[in-house]
């Protein structure tokens, strides 16, 4: 090894690339990681996954006083007025608090931070900030960036047509949003400012919200989010955006095409997905093709087709989760060091943390009849003693069953803890289990994770409380 600088150099310290350098340190190699941003933690820590929690959680707490939820459990608080400065500076707080965190993990474990940009030069060796590193192995995980739409064109800094990025940092409540895109990351933010007074209307280019989640779960987050106020136009796209100091006028029109209308808003949020971080790495001087999707392909040990680089994450094939690419980073240095490690696909939970959650694990109903015949099990969280009792009763829960094995192939949950609850029908398909499994272990009495039990009953017909 010595004629490199590192047995393993990681471009990326997101989710992937950051957990990637830990564990390949932890297993006695030598580890760099290069991030050019001035913390580590990639957009997840920094403007994704945790900054939109701490703003998802605060505007919650503030709906709760100000909608009359805590009144009706007899909490009486007077006046509520929104400081919004305070809330941001929470959120703030707990995205330093996680970046210093691995900033410490990388310490401890003798991690390099190599700041700047990686090009590549050749299979083992990049440029960072002028200077030439050399790597036995290199691990891409570069992860991905907002996908622009054309006709709209961003700018965070005026906060009127934002992408995810300038929708967290607000400073202002908007009179009315318009959030183009009814995927995870536009109801989540979109439900962040509607409970903080905004008016929200979601654009959809297709007929459902939440595109890849199972068909029950999409119908019924219409009805949730119609139920919270939030006005949708699905079936549209946007086909250009113009503004006029703090207001933006859209341009819109069926999706299957008609006739144009206008709809104006002094905040768009454009949220129509993420694509890939592959500019600037200079993939050609290595001869590293991309897919017809913009992504790197890898074998199951997350080769690239270049002997010595490996990719993980949001540039490679599958869902753009921080926790699938937590399990990649985990898998991708245990077998650089000569273990093995493995990620089943299969098997990636996905999580929607609006309230309430919407949750999923596996196939959907319509994918599984597609391999066969299934059983289907469906609980009701209005028939839950815990969520009744919360005041939270929106949702079920959903097992999907092979007719034949009873092997779980899918489970879908909507509940105010579905994010949580998902993770024991996780753990279950990890281990191969049958509706019958889950319907005889016992579950505590009150909690939301009966309804769980419940719909594995209800695959064979034996589900008591409904």
């Amino acid at each position: 090894m010595a004629d490199y600088d590192y047995d393993v150099l990681i471009i990326g310290s997101g989710p992937g690339g950051y957990v990637a350098a830990i564990r390949a340190a932890q297993l006695g190699l030598k580890t760099a990681c290069v991030e050019s941003r001035e913390t580590l933690g990639g957009t997840c820590l920094n403007v994704g996954c945790i900054p939109s929690k701490a703003l998802l959680h605060g505007s919650e707490l503030f709906e709760e006083a100000h909608d009359g939820t805590l009144a009706k459990f007899g909490v009486k608080t007077g006046k509520v007025e929104l400081d919004l400065a305070v809330l941001q500076g929470e959120k703030l707080g707990a995205v330093k608090e996680l970046t210093g965190g691995i900033a410490f993990l990388f310490k401890k474990n003798k991690v390099d931070w190599l700041k700047g940009h990686a090009a590549f030069k050749d299979a083992h060796s990049v440029d960072v900030a002028g200077k030439t590193v050399t790597a036995k192995n290199i691990v891409i995980a570069t992860g991905s960036s907002v996908t622009p739409l054309t006709g709209v064109a961003i700018d965070n800094d005026k906060g009127v047509i934002v992408d995810s990025t300038g929708g967290l940092a607000l400073t202002r409540v908007p009179d009315h949003m318009v959030v183009i895109g009814g995927g995870v990351i536009g109801l989540e933010l979109g439900s962040v400012w509607r409970r903080l007074g905004a008016k929200v209307t979601v654009v959809e280019f297709l007929d459902a919200l939440l595109p890849g989640m199972d068909g029950d779960v999409r119908k019924e987050a219409a009805k949730i989010f119609k139920k919270q106020g939030m006005e949708l136009r699905l079936s549209t796209k946007v086909t250009g955006a113009s503004v006029k100091g703090k207001k933006a006028t859209l341009t819109l029109e069926p999706s299957a095409g008609g006739a144009a209308e206008t709809l104006e808003a002094d905040c768009v949020l454009v949220a129509i997905g993420r694509r890939p971080n592959v500019d600037g790495l200079n993939l050609a001087a290595i001869g590293l093709e991309l897919n017809a999707r913009g992504q790197i392909e890898t074998d199951h040990e997350f080769r690239t087709a270049v002997d010595g680089v490996w990719a993980v994450g949001d540039v490679i094939p599958g869902p753009m989760l921080a926790h699938k690419a937590e399990d990649e980073g985990i898998a991708v240095a245990e077998n650089i060091a000569g273990l093995t490690g493995i990620v089943n696909h299969a098997v990636i939970p996905g999580v929607v943390y609006t309230m309430p959650e919407f949750a999923g694990v596996g196939l959907t109903e319509e994918a599984a009849k597609e391999l066969g015949e299934v059983k289907v099990g469906k609980f009701p969280m209005m028939a839950n003693s815990r969520a009744k009792t919360n005041r939270e009763s929106d949702g079920f829960v959903k097992v999907i069953a092979d007719a034949k094995t009873d092997k779980v192939l899918g489970v879908w949950a909507i509940a105010s803890v579905a994010g949580t609850m998902i993770a024991e029908a996780a753990i279950a398909m990890e281990f191969g289990a049958t509706s019958e499994d889950i319907a005889y272990t016992c579950h505590a009495h009150p909690t939301h994770s009966e309804a769980l039990k419940e719909a594995a009953m209800g695959v064979t017909g034996k589900a008591i409380h409904i």
